[in-house]
């Protein structure tokens, strides 16, 4: 990896101390990069440039799954053996251990490709061999994925992996026959349903090319447009500041594919402007948390998570954007509700955001970012496959990116002949992009390749029905408790009564649990271990499949500002020199009307009209009258609960109109005619008398 310095790690605007904390906590997530200098620095950029080119071939050109899937393993695991230190004090020098883990990372994928079609057909009885370099195999991503991000990921999988080989000797309901060695090498390395399952297919073919996509966006300086016009557009009122990171973090999203990296990003240039508007420190990097943790949900380039929801489901990806596309608006129409209540309970002050430059003029002079960023949507509704879209539009923001020199990601002056033909070249943005699109994507490889190893285990063993079957006894336990409960309060006892109950603490104790696991691992990661594991549960209840695995994908999202892997508001806490914790409450705070959306897509049939029917496919049959009631209803909830949460509607509330205020909004995001009617009674009663009283004249 050379020692240059990418667009995520550009924080001049903070101190040499917070930007110092910043680089720890990206290097937390992403991995503490080795840098090299001379030629081990070009062999390193050759090697990654290498890997997205071959990757960009396979996108055009059919590549069997047996050979792409253990090919993009072999890259992923051997650059992050030579790029990711064994530990801290050895970096920025190529160990020998290093060489010899990544030799062996490409030999247990040659000898899979040496013995071919021979090799998959002896999966039941592998040889002795087999089993060797399928245990090397296992041991290489364990060790893989703890350079790259953390230790908490390996230990899960050697739990998984535990769970598999001791399973006569645990209690019920957990037991199970157990397998050897020589059946999980079979599951595991030997075909194409463990580590080169699903994870791995969606990481070779949708993840690498959409990072790749990312960097070709940060290079050609679509990042520093898209902060420029938000700062631009939303000058003129107290929330401005607010405002414009709201608006920032939306389009910078697709080009960062990361909350860490958005918030990073975005709180360098934003943080002073929030400070100046008078956001206290760990309401700022809340602000920016929240903001950043939108990247992740946002079409038209979600997080890892959302490429696996299209395998899991055999869906199109075009389909998880139409999915995720009112919910993205709910959770960003929540966080801007809380900037409007921030600068009329605080006071803020109204500051000139951007002086030198006029949004309308920006958007003439580099009007192609949105077309960059709008390509792939583009293609695919012209019937391209996502991962042709996604090659498309990387030739798209390439070619565009020559409409003004200073985006070209090949200098003029190299056309020219003004500079050195072959070190012009190499030193470009061209080459810059394609070197970061692979090193960009080892982390999410590896955590898909040691996710792998989870899901083999659990299609093993069976260990996701029994999981349902725990989850469903426990949420009938405590739903006929309530039933009872109800009855004893004059309500009937129905059969509907008590399946909606189950059905709602079935979805608590998913959510829960998504939450706890999320705390641990990556949001990737997360949402592989729920969707095998839990989404079952709800599937069984009669909650359709996608709205079961956009639920989780939801929860896992939540790892993002959640303690004690809060990264996103830790970065924040890092630039705005807050308190880490009060920071992760804050952003809390600004995330929480927006992430009780997800039970509308589960609790009620009508609650999956804000998913758009799951494809497009139904949206010629979709009930458009229901779909507009529900999302005016949870835009009424997300502004209650905001107003709630934050102490302020119209003006400051009294302890009667905060309750409810908190009330009116988890009402009306539950989806029955009642519960409606009782969340917009309570909504217009707190209007009505916030109406009748005096307005306040100093802030809160």
């Amino acid at each position: 990896m050379a020692d240059n310095n990418t667009p995520v790690e550009n924080l001049d605007g903070i101190s040499e101390e917070a930007r110092k904390r910043v680089k720890e906590l990206i290097e937390e997530e992403e991995g503490a990069h080795n840098r090299y200098h001379g030629a081990l620095a070009v062999f390193m950029t050759l090697c990654a440039v290498v890997m997205s080119l071959f990757h960009l071939y396979a996108a055009v050109e059919i590549v069997p799954a047996y050979i792409l899937r253990p090919v993009h393993v072999a890259f992923a695991m051997a650059l992050v053996f030579l790029i990711f230190p064994i530990a801290k004090r050895f970096r920025h020098r190529l160990m020998w251990w290093d060489v010899i883990f990544a030799v062996a990372s490409i030999a247990v994928v040659v000898y899979m490709l040496y013995w071919g079609d021979a090799f998959g057909d002896r999966a039941i009885t592998p040889t002795q061999m087999d089993q060797v370099f399928g245990v090397a195999l296992v041991l290489l991503i364990l060790e893989g994925t703890r350079r790259s991000s953390t230790w908490i990921l390996p230990f899960v999988v050697i739990l998984f992996l535990a769970y598999a080989l001791f399973g006569p000797h645990l209690p019920p309901p957990w037991t199970h026959k157990g397998y050897d060695i020589a059946r999980l090498t079979g599951a595991l390395y030997m075909t194409l349903e463990g580590i080169f399952g699903v994870a791995v297919d969606v990481s070779s073919t949708l993840i690498i090319l959409f990072t790749i996509f990312g960097a070709f966006l940060q290079y050609s300086g679509a990042g520093k447009f898209f902060i420029d016009f938000s700062f631009s557009a939303m000058g003129g009122k107290p929330s401005s500041a607010g405002r414009a990171v709201v608006m920032g973090s939306f389009l910078l999203g697709g080009p960062s594919g990361s909350g860490v990296a958005t918030t990073v990003t975005l709180g360098s240039v934003a943080y002073p402007l929030l400070a100046k508007s008078g956001y206290g420190k760990e309401a700022a990097g809340g602000l920016l948390a929240a903001g950043g943790l939108g990247a992740i949900i946002s079409p038209p380039v979600l997080g890892a998570a959302a490429f696996l929801i299209a395998e899991f489901l055999k869906i199109s990806y075009l389909d998880v954007i139409l999915m995720a596309t009112i919910p993205t608006i709910l959770f960003y129409l929540g966080i801007f509700v809380m900037v409007e209540i921030d600068a009329r309970k605080f006071g803020m002050k109204v500051i000139a955001l951007e002086k030198h430059h006029q949004a309308l003029e920006l958007a003439k002079k580099y009007w192609f970012h949105f077309v960059s960023l709008i390509a792939i949507v583009v293609f695919m509704m012209m019937g391209y496959s996502p991962v042709l879209s996604v090659f498309w539009a990387t030739v798209t923001t390439a070619v565009l990116s020559f409409f003004r020199s200073d985006c070209a990601l090949i200098p003029y002056d190299w056309f020219r002949g003004r500079m050195p033909w072959l070190k012009g070249f190499w030193e470009s943005g061209f080459i810059r992009a394609l070197e970061n699109g692979s090193v960009g994507v080892l982390n999410v490889a590896m955590t898909c390749a040691a996710a792998g190893i989870i899901v083999g285990v659990v299609t093993l063993t069976g260990l996701g029905l029994k999981f349902s079957s725990i989850v469903l006894a426990y949420a009938d336990s405590g739903a006929q408790a309530l039933v009872d409960l109800f009855t004893m309060l004059g309500a009937a006892d129905t059969p509907k009564l008590l399946h909606d109950m189950k059905l709602l603490l079935t979805a608590f104790y998913t959510a829960l649990i998504v939450w706890i696991v999320g705390l641990a691992v990556p949001v990737t990661a997360s949402y592989i271990i729920c969707a095998v594991i839990a989404a079952p549960a709800l599937i069984k209840l009669g909650v359709p499949d996608f709205a079961a695995h956009m639920f989780i994908f939801y929860y896992a999202v939540l790892s993002e500002v959640s303690p004690p892997t809060a990264l996103s508001p830790f970065a924040a806490a890092a630039i705005t020199g807050g308190g880490p914790y009060r920071t992760t409450l804050q952003s809390w705070k600004y995330c929480a009307p927006a992430f009780l959306v997800p039970f509308m897509f589960v609790l009620d049939p009508a609650g999956v009209g804000l998913l758009l029917g799951g494809s497009f496919k139904n949206l010629a049959q979709a009930d458009w009258a229901a779909v507009a009631v529900i999302s005016v209803t949870a835009i009424i909830g997300i502004v209650a609960l905001a107003g709630g949460l934050q102490g302020w509607l119209l003006r400051k509330t009294t302890g009667i109109e905060r309750t409810m205020l908190v009330v009116a909004g988890l009402a009306l995001v539950y989806p029955t005619t009642f519960s409606d009617v009782l969340g917009l009674v309570l909504m217009a009663v707190t209007v009505t008398l916030q109406k009748m009283r005096p307005r306040e004249t100093a802030p809160a």
